[in-house]
């Protein structure tokens, strides 16, 4: 009996409580830190112009702005999911948003386009940390039916700044496109101090060392082969420089694998790929990003330059589907626990993918409510499957390698979205190329050579550097507005395809059987236990 003493004296009674505050100030870090990462996605498109104009960048230069960002945050993620299990996860936590709030504050100071994009760089790589660990702060802080709760609201955090990047980023481009990237520093500073003082500490007790080998091989395949998907479109799918991408990236993930297999504390637990569950989690998470994000961009665009709306404009019609993903998140927070998680993924796919697929059919001269009706069917879509997504990959694993797990979850989410834009863009552009240079050609109006440079600038999402061009003049606009409804047509028609089958797979392979302490969301019998599990237990 003695000898128990100090373990009871180890987790002392004041540790876990009160569990309430404790637990909303970690939801309302994770949940803010979410928001201001994936926000940075989407809204700095929207200042791309200014800041071309304000630093005098190439298009080049202008590219690698988007790209510095999402290549960073894509490879890091799993990464630094597996770093934080071991140094400890509220730690490594306010170290990414610390690197995240010094590198917006280098990015709003640029003067160059080349330390912009080394700040851009570095926000990708800060944000990864957060995104990665906060599903494992959200597992630590709450449990049951709190949880799932807390998944969803954090999870409608991520919606809501989805569809408030374009207006963010019309509203702050009319202040200076440096307050973009100015307004990540006091949000940053006061995530930072809240987890410091607010959020206890939990790692991983069994693992001792970092996987040095397996970390540097999945760096540098992963960054080729996120590198050639960004790059793909740009530089050509057929090219040299896109294959030379894909070989090696291929090799290295094989090799990782090998490298993972003889590995005690390995980087990525391999076990979790011979889970039906999680292979069913990871089909219908690539799937779904892949497709609504590629149609967001397409619509975004269709606003834009076919109906006629500013930046803003745009934005702000897209509010209904921010607040049908918010919605749509805290509902299925309060009845995760009674329905099994493959069906919420099942459902929150298929509605993503008929959402895209009741918007198939847009005209030049349809009206932005045309997109109504399924903008709110995805964003219910959306709204349910994002937090679910993330309770279940935490879910998975036992709690100890929460980070690990949650963090394999988000590089597929990041892959899918650069997957889907790379992919599905690609199609979309090739036709949409077709049927401009046809259309010119038809016209009578210019020679072969000029007709496909004005074809490209279509099909690249900049029309209107074809007004004036082609004449007569009413003829350039006109093809063009059919050429981008054609390629948003076919985007929500491949896309809505994905999701429904990604839906669907989700569903028949997850199983409860595969969730060691029960579904996400269902109360857990933990509570019956004398005394917490080792690796249950916070430390502070």
């Amino acid at each position: 009996m003695l000898e128990q003493l100090p373990v009871r004296s180890a987790a002392p009674a004041p540790a876990p409580t009160p569990p309430a505050p404790a637990g909303g100030w970690t939801l309302g870090a994770v949940s803010a830190a979410t928001f201001t990462l994936i926000l940075d996605v989407t809204v700095v498109d929207v200042a791309l112009p200014d800041i071309q104009r304000s630093l005098g960048a190439s298009f080049s230069q202008l590219q690698w702005v988007v790209d510095a960002y999402v290549l960073t945050l894509a490879v890091f993620l799993l990464a630094a999911a597996t770093v934080a299990d071991r140094l400890g996860r509220r730690r490594v936590f306010a170290a990414g948003t610390a690197l995240f709030t010094a590198a917006s504050l280098l990015c709003a100071a640029a003067t160059t386009p080349l330390v912009l994009n080394l700040g851009r760089a570095l926000e990708g790589v800060g944000g990864a940390v957060m995104y990665a660990v906060a599903p494992a702060l959200i597992a630590h802080g709450f449990r049951g039916r709190r949880r799932a709760v807390a998944f969803c609201v954090c999870g409608g955090a991520g919606g809501l700044a989805v569809a408030l990047g374009p207006v963010a980023g019309g509203a702050l481009t009319g202040l200076g496109w440096r307050w973009i990237f100015l307004l990540n520093v006091p949000v940053g500073i006061v995530i930072t101090a809240i987890v410091l003082t607010r959020v206890a500490e939990s790692r991983d007790p069994r693992r001792r060392r970092l996987d040095w080998p397996g970390l540097a091989v999945f760096s540098l395949a992963l960054t080729l082969l996120v590198l050639a998907l960004v790059r793909g479109e740009a530089e050509g799918w057929s090219g040299a420089l896109v294959l030379g991408l894909f070989a090696p990236a291929g090799v290295l993930l094989l090799a990782f694998v090998l490298i993972e297999r003889r590995r005690r504390d390995a980087l990525f637990d391999l076990a979790l790929l011979r889970i039906r569950s999680f292979d069913g989690l990871a089909a219908a998470t690539v799937a779904a990003n892949a497709a609504l994000m590629t149609a967001v961009l397409f619509q975004i665009l269709y606003m834009q330059y076919v109906l006629g709306f500013s930046a803003y404009g745009a934005g702000v019609r897209y509010l209904p589907l921010a607040l049908a993903v918010f919605l749509a998140a805290l509902v299925s927070g309060t009845v995760a626990g009674r329905f099994p998680a493959r069906l919420l993924v099942g459902v929150g796919c298929v509605a993503i993918g008929l959402g895209m697929l009741a918007s198939d059919g847009l005209t030049a001269q349809s009206s932005w409510t045309d997109l109504l009706p399924g903008m709110l069917l995805a964003g219910f879509g959306m709204g349910t499957f994002n937090p679910v997504r993330a309770a279940t990959a935490v879910a998975l694993m036992p709690l100890s390698k929460g980070g690990m797990s949650s963090g394999m979850s988000e590089t597929l989410q990041q892959c899918g979205v650069a997957l889907g834009v790379a992919a599905l863009g690609s199609v979309a552009h090739n036709r949409m190329h077709d049927e401009f240079t046809g259309a010119v050609a038809r016209s009578g109006g210019l020679p072969d050579m000029a007709a496909d440079r004005i074809a490209e600038s279509v099909a690249a999402g900049r029309p209107g550097d074809a007004a004036g061009l082609v004449p007569p003049p009413d003829f350039a606009g006109g093809a063009a507005d059919e050429v981008l409804v054609a390629g948003l047509d076919l985007v929500l028609r491949i896309g809505g395809v994905l999701a429904v089958a990604g839906g669907l797979v989700g569903f028949l392979l997850m199983r409860r059987r595969d969730f060691p302490a029960g579904p996400p969301g269902a109360a857990t019998r933990r509570a019956a236990r004398p005394c917490p599990a080792p690796e249950e237990v916070p430390t502070h």
